[in-house]
This record gives structure tokens, sequence and C-alpha cells, in this order.
């Protein structure tokens, strides 16, 4: 079985994505500004707090976007606002031909929408889709949603582009991993959860195109509507240490499928790692011990459920069933294969832990 799990940053890599937004931080905060817990309510002229329309130029600038927004109901807000802004009731939208994400369905459905769907690996299906059914815009997930996907967000992106096609890119699970998201390879709206970069739950970004972004603002005019400065605040205090965090979660992946392949325990018969959404341990037995593993682990400390799958609550290592997108493609994995988060565990004591529960 072979999984192209997106390409992580390196350490260094890391360390100077902080860095840069540090500097950024500086020019937008000037003396004891950053210091604040952030401001409430509708500022005149700009009809929301201070703090968060600052935090929000922080974030544009930081992912070379023309403007970004903060919104509420975490990734799926800001999803939502994308659709709403890119779309119409009965329009047609092009997706890849997987599982669309849950929560992402229930806006589509709610929304009136239709999905036509085509296989992103095959830039000859895009083409094929968009010239036989004509889609307003296209919704693309920056990770994987089938173990088969090796598609290159930013070529899929030229191509759609190509077309004149406007992009939206859940790129959940990939932001302050990965080099670039999709606003930064062309695609006209990214979105994401701040909750999976340390941050508070409940608030999302849709960053990239301005006008757009004008239009996500203009449903927003009320002030219960706003994300409050200290929200704001928390937000960028999270994104600060999101790069380094998972730069060594990446190489905790690295170390623990290296031992695994080796025969370290011998109940499992291979790993590999994965984006699945977020960038997993996929670990195969060879026999269907799968539901014995998770209910084992969580008695030696394992998490058995995400809270928002790399939240700032999740320390230990999350021991879980493999996606619904997954398990929808092969119904067969939920008895042979579990996934594992190392959150802000190490190598030894995951492996202790699968050594156990394997037992």
């Amino acid at each position: 079985m072979k999984t192209y799990p997106l390409q992580s940053m390196t350490m260094l890599q890391a360390q100077q994505q902080q860095f840069r937004l540090v500097d950024i931080i500086c020019r937008h905060f000037p003396g004891s500004d950053f210091l604040t817990q952030g401001d409430l309510g509708l500022v005149p002229g700009l009809n929301q707090p201070l703090i968060t329309h600052r935090v929000e130029q922080v974030i544009a600038d930081f992912f070379n976007a023309e403007a970004a927004a903060l919104v509420s109901g975490a990734g799926t807000g800001a999803l939502r606002a994308g659709l709403a802004v890119l779309t119409k009731p009965a329009d047609t939208l092009l997706v890849h031909d997987a599982p669309v994400y849950p929560t992402t369905q229930v806006s589509i459905d709610q929304m009136g929408i239709r999905i036509i769907k085509t296989d992103f690996n095959h830039p000859d299906a895009i083409k094929a889709a968009i010239e036989a059914h004509q889609p307003v815009a296209c919704l693309i997930q920056h990770t994987r949603q089938k173990m088969d996907d090796g598609y290159d967000l930013g070529k899929v992106i030229a191509l759609v582009n190509s077309y004149q096609l406007p992009s939206l890119i859940d790129d959940n699970y990939a932001v302050m991993k990965v080099e670039h998201i999709g606003c930064e390879l062309g695609a006209t709206l990214s979105t994401f959860s701040c909750f999976k970069l340390l941050g508070p739950p409940g608030v999302g970004v849709i960053t990239g195109d301005k006008a757009k972004i004008e239009q996500v603002r203009g449903s927003m005019y009320s002030g219960g509507s706003q994300i409050q400065g200290f929200q704001a605040m928390e937000v960028l205090r999270g994104m600060v240490f999101a790069p380094v965090t998972h730069a060594v979660q990446a190489m905790v992946n690295d170390e623990v499928v290296s031992r695994l392949n080796q025969g370290e325990v011998k109940s499992v018969k291979q790993a590999f790692i994965a984006n699945a959404q977020s960038k997993v341990l996929l670990i195969e037995f060879h026999e269907p011990i799968a539901a014995q593993v998770l209910a084992k682990a969580q008695t030696l400390g394992a998490l058995p459920y995400p809270v928002g799958a790399e939240s700032r609550f999740e320390i230990p290592p999350l021991f879980y069933r493999v996606s619904g997108t997954f398990r929808q493609s092969d119904a067969s994995l939920e008895k042979r294969m579990i996934r594992i988060n190392p959150n802000r565990s190490g190598a030894e004591t995951i492996l202790r832990i699968l050594r156990e529960s394997c037992g």
C-alpha cells in the first residue's frame, strides 16, 4: 500500500516561519500593543474590533494574501463563508471524486449546491469535467481524502485557473505544516481552523482575494457576528508556536514509522504516514485487532478521540479509528487499521502504548 503524504517543513523551515510571523507582528503591533487582551465591539470606521483588524492584517501578510477575515464556526464556518461568496443555490461545484468531508457536505446540502466529482489525480479528468459541466467554482481539499490521493495542489489550482474558475481551498491540517497554502499557490480563497493551530475553539480564517473577503465581511455586520479582540489575540499567539510544534510532530511520525517497519512491534504488518486528514501514522495489523488495540490504548494514557485534532488541549498521543472518508472508500480498514497522532508525545511513548495494547 502506498500513500502520498504532504511534505512537512523541516525544523529549520518551521523556525523561519515562526521568525517571519513574529517580524510581521512587530510591524503591526508597535510598542506594548501586543500585550493587550484585545478590544470589543464595532469600532467606527472599521465595524469590528481594532485588534481583530490588526490580527487579520498580520495573517494576510503572512500568507501573502490581499486580505483575511476571522469568522465564527472554525474551519467549517470559513468554508461555508467561502462557498457563500463563490456560489449560489443550484450552482455546480467541482470537487474531488472522493467522500466529501462530512461537515463540508452538510454546508453544501444546506446551501443547495450541486456537486460534480472528478479525479483530481488526473489532469485530463479535471479538464473534461470543467468543459462538460461548466462549474462556477472548485473546492479542493489540501490534505488527502483517500489513501491513494497524490495530486499536487499547486498544479490543480493552476489548471482550474487556466479556465478562470474560482477555487476554494480547505487548508485544514496543512497550515503551518507545509511551506505554502492554497492562496499562496494562486487559489481564490484559503480556509482553515485556528483550533488546529493551538488557537481558540470556534474561530476560522478565510484569506485570499480582497473583493471576496469584503463580501464575507458584509455578512458579518452585527457586533455578535464579530470575532472579538481577545479571541483574535489567542489566534495569533497560537499561530506563533504552531510551526515548530508541528515540525516536532512530523519528526516523531518519521521515527515511529521507521521503527515499526523494522519489526519493532510484531503485531504490526506495516505502517505508513498519511494525511488523513491530519498527518498521522496509519498502522495496519496482521490480524483484525484494531478495536482491541484502541480499547486497551486508552487505559494506558492514549486519547481515544480528538477534541480538535491537534488542538492545544491534546497533549498525549491520540489512538483512534481511521477517518470517515477513508472508511467510506474501504470499509475493511476499520477492523485492521488504526491511526495515531503523536500530538506532543515522543516515539518511545507511542511505541510503548502500542506494544502493550497489542499484547
